[in-house]
């Protein structure tokens, strides 16, 4: 099969959108209005930062015993922010700051961070307070740098005991010695160390009172919300699609049945108005007029002689427009100068009567009864000549259905009257139209099929589904049905503007059309 052209695929996307982008639009409406309302009743949160600098002093450590080794300042950070996670000083900064904080609502607002190759850390306390969590990060890291001071001079004060020990075991010649003259030097510095301040570890900065609350984050969340929003609108919009058994694109409904898109009719307020009326008291638009007259010249191949005298419109399913079609067909070929006569063999819903404002009897099933004459039965109505076509054109010749309700349907089409008829009418008009009822519904139209040169399928854009025709198709194609092609009904205005010609390249014919069949015959 063809692939389909690039506008083809875009009309598709659009039908997608246009009948599935409510529920699109609606879900990115609901989430992004839920994530706007989910962070308004949020509770803010402030969030304060100290930063804690730390001074890893290599000649200090070296004289304290440490040994370090050099380009270590990424391993150095690493340790100095792992001491800062294990040194847990939760209880003693709840301790300090009250306001009835607990060591667990510390740890949690309680967060460290730094960089790798840094010497910074900071330490950040987040809380529905701003002040309180100044204090907090202030506290927590104050606490942090008096602690590790505490522990540097206290190691550093049994350094100098293990030294000085050390020192008291050797003899007077060994202290003169190198070294004794060693530890001598290291007790000095150990002893001036005790003595200072150590530094290293310092607040390098103090944090101060937020102005701007850290969290919630109401754009960033208004944002992912309306992202959620759209990705769930899509799989309900791809899903309720793939559910739909409906079928929304002309070309879609001729690769069902794997026929050509003969025509595409739009949905037209004028079309409806001149079906419903006699043409000659509402004429039928140029517009719409010239889509049935290309539509008839699809339905003739060139090449192609032979003569289809009679041609069946029908359907899956009621109310697809089969009437119209047919009627509006069969006044296109008229407007040519052909003899035309339009026969209703739908006897369960009989509409055309009623159309051109004609007695309801006699008709097709008083004749096929035996009560009267074809000619005593029929209607001569005049078409328009909206197209400019001057007189020269034939009136359409209508016989409607009738009313006579005592005989089956079935017994009246599937009889040797309705095979005299046809040949009959077939011999004395160029065009046979015969309106069918509808295939999925009764058996009046498979009768009539093996009656009729050809077949046009009216499928309505919007309404047939795609179960119904599927099944149809197969039923069709292996009864080797005369199908001449497919007009689409009620289409958006896009699709009756191409008229099918990329669309009917998508829809192949049926495998047994290399078979001389009355499908590929010539309308006249």
């Amino acid at each position: 099969m063809p692939e389909e052209p690039d506008e083809a695929n875009i009309d598709r996307a659009l039908s997608f959108l246009k009948h599935r982008g409510l529920w699109i639009v609606l879900c990115v409406a609901i989430a992004t209005a839920g994530a706007y309302g989910l962070s308004k009743r949020q509770t803010k949160q402030y969030t304060a930062t100290t930063s804690i600098a730390f001074n890893n002093n290599p000649l200090s450590q070296a004289i304290a015993g440490l040994v370090t080794p050099t380009n270590s300042a990424i391993l150095q950070q690493a340790g100095n922010l792992e001491l800062l996670h294990l040194l847990n000083l939760s209880e003693l900064t709840a301790a300090r700051l009250g306001h009835g904080l607990t060591a667990a609502s510390v740890a949690e607002s309680i967060s460290i961070g730094g960089q790798p190759e840094s010497s910074i850390a900071t330490v950040s306390a987040t809380r529905p307070s701003p002040a309180l969590a100044a204090k907090m990060a202030n506290t927590y890291a104050q606490l942090f740098v008096t602690t590790q001071v505490q522990s540097r001079r206290r190691y550093f004060t049994l350094a100098l005991a293990v030294v000085r020990k050390q020192l008291a075991r050797l003899s007077p010649s060994q202290r003169i010695g190198n070294d004794g003259l060693a530890l001598q030097n290291r007790a000095q510095s150990l002893t001036l160390l005790t003595e200072l301040e150590p530094n290293s570890v310092q607040i390098a900065q103090q944090a101060i009172v937020p102005s701007a609350p850290s969290a919630p984050h109401t754009s960033r969340n208004v944002l992912i919300g309306a992202m959620l929003g759209l990705f769930i609108g899509f799989g309900i919009a791809l899903l309720r699609e793939r559910l739909d058994p409906r079928m929304r694109d002309p070309a879609a409904l001729a690769a069902v049945y794997h026929v050509p898109l003969a025509g595409v009719v739009p949905r037209s307020s004028s079309l409806v108005r001149a079906t419903r009326l006699n043409e000659e008291s509402a004429p039928l638009p140029v517009a719409e007029a010239e889509l049935f007259h290309m539509i008839r010249a699809r339905l003739r191949p060139s090449g192609d002689e032979r003569r289809v005298g009679t041609l069946l419109v029908t359907s899956a399913a009621s109310e697809e427009g089969t009437t119209t079609v047919a009627r509006h067909l069969a006044a296109a070929a008229a407007r040519m100068g052909s003899r035309v006569i339009l026969l209703e063999a739908n006897l369960r819903h009989p509409q055309l009567a009623q159309q051109f404002g004609l007695e309801s009897s006699p008709g097709l099933s008083e004749i096929l009864s035996g009560e009267i004459s074809v000619g005593a039965a029929t209607h001569t109505v005049g078409v328009s000549d909206a197209l400019g076509i001057k007189p020269g054109g034939a009136p359409l010749t209508v016989l409607s259905s009738g009313l006579d309700v005592d005989r089956n349907p079935v017994e009246l089409l599937d009889s040797y009257a309705m095979d005299e008829l046809l040949a009959q009418v077939k011999a004395d008009y160029d065009l046979v139209v015969v309106d069918a009822p509808e295939l999925d519904s009764f058996s009046d139209g498979f009768l009539l099929l093996s009656r009729v040169d050809g077949a046009i399928l009216v499928g309505r854009v919007g309404r047939s589904r795609r179960d119904v025709a599927m099944r149809l198709s197969k039923t069709l194609h292996a009864a080797r049905a005369p199908l001449l092609g497919l007009v689409a009904n009620c289409a958006a205005s896009k699709h009756s503007q191409r008229g099918g010609s990329a669309s009917r390249q998508a829809a192949p014919r049926p495998e047994y059309s290399s078979v001389s069949t009355p499908a590929e015959s010539r309308v006249s």
